[in-house]
């Protein structure tokens, strides 16, 4: 009996650290690669402010799930001595730098394998030729001085929280999930502040076309003040208002096959709609308020479909 009870518990460390390496792995993974959000990019971590990376902030998980799993198994005291266990063996790891070390190794590991492709590459001409092939007007200085504007319109509303400004310029999708991201700071009454935008360079990365779909990347290199208040006292919550984040952004931009450049007409969803040419007045479904059409859809133009910060 004493010998079966061994190899149970025997298993059931060893299936708990399979656990918890997964949650290291998932939790350290998201921490590299953060997606569609736009000011909230950062695990915020104060303690270097002059690294040029973002991220990597403290560890942590919910125990719960775990706690269930060694009662259901062993019964409530057993289970409490395998977690004490556990909780012991974590602290010592923290306290020694072992936990720490290894999140760096996963981190390493996992900006490695789902980024092959290292970041700073300028494809800009590459691409811009591409396209010219079937839409001859295209101008990759054009394009590209519209990203960058785009790119400081979202900052500018995610920080004044009023992100029906952006409406012009984001798919339904994306729209919907940097909305919901927005409502969910100003219900628990806080500001994520992003300042002193800096774009340091902004380049064409590669083109392509998916089904009905053209498909543009464009990589963005930023940096900027980003930190939380608190909406009522302005008090610093989260992050320092005084470090500087270096931040890497992948942004694609979809339209619809066929469309082409149009000279001072193209990228300019700014001021007017790009179907009837009426100012741009858009509901909360993409549409023009003046000829009802949909403007978000790529059919028009290029529109936003995805932001992906790689730290």
């Amino acid at each position: 009996m004493m010998e079966k009870n061994k190899k149970r518990l025997i298993k059931v460390l060893k299936y708990t650290f399979i656990i918890i390496g997964i949650i290291f792995l998932v939790s350290f993974i998201s921490n590299t690669v953060v997606l569609a959000d736009v000011g909230n990019n950062n695990r915020y971590d104060t303690t270097d402010s002059s690294s040029s990376y973002s991220g990597g902030g403290d560890f942590y998980f919910d125990f719960g799930w775990i706690i269930y799993i060694l009662f259901e198994l062993f019964g409530p005291i057993p289970g409490i001595i395998l977690l004490l266990i556990l909780l012991g063996v974590f602290i010592w790891a923290s306290k020694t730098g072992r936990l720490k070390k290894f999140a760096k190794q996963v981190s390493h590991a996992s900006h490695t394998n789902l980024h092959s492709e290292p970041i700073g590459v300028d494809n800009t001409n590459m691409v811009a030729n591409k396209i010219r092939e079937i839409d001859p007007n295209f101008s990759e200085d054009d394009f590209l001085g519209w990203v960058r504007e785009v790119f400081l319109k979202m900052q500018q509303a995610w920080t004044e929280r009023n992100w029906k400004i952006i409406r012009p310029f984001e798919s339904e999708e994306l729209f919907s999930q940097h909305n919901a991201q927005l409502e969910e700071y100003i219900r628990n009454n806080k500001i994520n502040k992003v300042e002193k935008i800096n774009i340091n360079f902004c380049t064409l990365r590669d083109f392509k076309i998916d089904g009905d779909k053209e498909v543009l990347t464009v990589e963005l290199h930023a940096i900027m003040r980003d930190y939380v208040v608190d909406a009522t006292t302005n008090k610093v919550l989260e992050s320092d208002p005084n470090k500087d984040w270096h931040m890497n952004y992948f942004m694609t931009f979809n339209r619809k096959v066929g469309v082409k450049t149009e000279a001072g007409i193209s990228n300019k969803s700014t001021t007017n709609c790009p179907n009837c040419g009426a100012p741009t007045e858009i509901t909360s479904a993409g549409q023009c308020e003046y000829c009802k059409s949909v403007i978000t859809t790529g059919d028009h133009d290029w529109v936003l479909s995805d932001i992906r910060s790689i730290h």
